[in-house]
């Protein structure tokens, strides 16, 4: 089901970063209360109109926290954005399970939420039971597909959204590379679906543009198995800068740290994901005379556009439009995918505005066709041009 481009551009400009984490309260899958308000069978309050008005929303994260500076700490800016007060976010123990994750809802329509937005394509077998049990909550699943939730349909209550994150992984690989970057990496994060497409678009993308420029170009291509960095990463990333990678696609929650922190003492430079990282560069790091700031652009997806839409959609009475399918977004359908391209996250050297314009729009057209194969093992075709070296 496609989101309508009036309902994206209606809650775009609410959904900006700078929303409080402290907007609504949160809770760990350890310790969030199970003994609180009644159940959310109790749900939505229909309006004369049609209309319903969301009582409450709850976000459950499937790895990792709401601050993460990317995938879930978009979802909760959304989320967050959009409710004020009347939202709470749940976190996961590390290691968590699908009894875990299946009590993190619980928990959440326990204390009061009639809207949960699950984080992650691992809540797949989670919503199977959760959509049966809950039949009242609605359920707004994120990286989520039907095959995910192995259920012979999308539940009724349930609406996914995933990407073509395949897209934005190729719109920042022809990028880079047309920048004049040879040397490049892609440190992925666990090998989920959406980190395997953007992976492999980068890798499409920056081949297309070494073919178009006749010059040879070299990948590293790694996953750290987590998404969080720590120093064994680091140390893998300073390895591979030092032995002449230029710049790398870190995509993974906060594996990125890693990549940054190894970027910054090798004078490297790094591609964010999922939003604009720009502004986590360091800036003030003396390098060839001006502020180093080592994120030279991040491929994005509209994580906290199409999670505020869907709530915008419920609250004007068009949840049946979107309940039980799948949105699925690309560059075919507006600006869900790209490159941030204000003055201060545009730092190509000759790579312009005008160029990455023509690439979207190709993409849009269907002129260019992005391989989205999310199989780890179905690695890309490349040309003559380019060396992939895929790292266990």
């Amino acid at each position: 089901m496609k989101i309508s481009r009036r309902n994206f551009l209606a809650v775009a400009g609410a959904v900006a970063a700078a929303a409080a984490l402290t907007a609504c309260g949160g809770s760990s899958s350890s310790t969030a209360s199970s003994t609180a308000s009644s159940a959310a069978s109790s749900a939505a309050a229909s309006t004369a109109d049609g209309a319903e008005k969301i009582v409450k929303v709850a976000l459950t994260c499937d790895t990792g926290t709401i601050d993460d500076e990317s995938f879930n700490q978009a979802c909760w800016s959304a989320v967050s954005s959009y409710m004020g007060d009347n939202c709470q976010y749940y976190i996961p123990e590390a290691d968590a399970s699908d009894e875990d994750r299946e009590t993190m809802i619980r928990q959440a329509v326990n204390d009061g939420a009639d809207v949960i937005v699950c984080v992650g394509y691992l809540y797949g077998a989670s919503l199977a039971w959760a959509a049966e049990q809950y039949p009242d909550v609605k359920f707004i699943a994120i990286d989520v597909t039907q095959g995910d939730i192995g259920t012979d349909a999308i539940p009724a209550n349930c609406y996914c959204i995933t990407f073509k994150e395949e897209q934005a992984g190729y719109l920042a690989g022809y990028a880079v590379v047309k920048d004049g970057y040879t040397k490049l990496g892609f440190l992925g994060g666990m090998a989920v679906p959406a980190v395997i497409r953007y992976g492999y678009g980068y890798v499409q993308g920056a081949d297309a543009a070494a073919k178009e420029l006749g010059t040879n170009i070299d990948i590293n291509y790694f996953y750290g198995g987590q998404f969080y960095g720590d120093a064994n990463i680091t140390s893998r990333m300073e390895g591979w800068y030092a032995n002449g990678t230029q710049i790398v696609f870190a995509c993974g929650g906060g594996i990125y740290t890693s990549a940054v922190e190894a970027a910054l003492k090798n004078n490297g430079y790094v591609v964010g994901v999922d939003v604009d990282q720009n502004y986590i560069g360091v800036n003030g790091v003396e390098k060839d005379g001006y502020a180093y700031n080592p994120f030279v652009t991040s491929a994005m997806k509209g994580l906290s556009e199409s999670v505020a839409t869907a709530l915008s959609d419920i609250e004007a009475g068009e949840w049946s439009q979107i309940a039980a399918t799948n949105g699925n977004f690309g560059l075919e359908d507006g600006d869900y995918i790209g490159l941030p391209t204000a003055d201060g996250s545009w730092n190509f050297k000759t790579f312009t505005v005008e160029d990455y314009e023509a690439l979207k729009s190709k993409i849009a057209s269907g002129e260019i066709t992005v391989d989205n194969s999310s199989d780890d093992a179905t690695k890309p075709t490349v040309s003559e041009f380019t060396n992939v070296t895929y790292i266990v």
